[in-house]
């Protein structure tokens, strides 16, 4: 039995503690907002946040986040009430198939926690491991750079 914190609930899975958080967080508590993408930790969709840092969870075993926060996009915000960065990307229409979508959501909010007021320049480079091919990195960074300054956007 491992025990984990996931979006501030305690949960507790019977998984073998070598498998990828990704698996335990789709197959065993139907978060299925993380994306599997390339399973090598290349392209960021499945990057979640564990106390504060955002990490590719294809690569990590569950046993190494055992009492650990973990934050997925579904612990962000809601339809109803969606986190300001979300709102943000809504607003910009920063998402186009929406595949890598939660894993650049998650990668910006540990930047912005980290680097509340960032430059263009800091957010491209925070944001350069997560592959999109859609082609909307334009409308993304609009998206990070508008909610970084709105009250609560981080």
């Amino acid at each position: 039995m491992i025990r984990l914190m996931v979006n501030g609930s305690a949960r507790e899975v019977t998984a073998d503690p070598e498998t990828p958080l990704l698996y335990v967080l789709r197959n065993d508590l139907a978060l299925t907002g993380t994306k599997f993408g390339c399973g090598l930790g290349q392209c960021g969709s499945c990057t979640v946040i564990v106390d504060g840092q955002a990490v590719r969870s294809c690569m990590l075993p569950v046993q190494a986040v055992a009492g650990q926060a973990v934050t997925t996009i579904e612990g962000l915000g809601s339809p109803e009430r969606p986190h300001p960065l979300q709102a943000a990307f809504i607003e910009e229409r920063a998402a186009q198939c929406g595949y890598c979508t939660p894993g650049i959501v998650m990668t910006a909010k540990a930047f912005l926690d980290r680097t509340p007021r960032p430059t263009e320049a800091q957010l491209t480079a925070a944001l350069e491991g997560v592959l999109c091919r859609c082609g909307t990195h334009e409308r993304v960074i609009r998206a990070v750079m508008r909610a970084a300054s709105m009250p609560g956007g981080r």
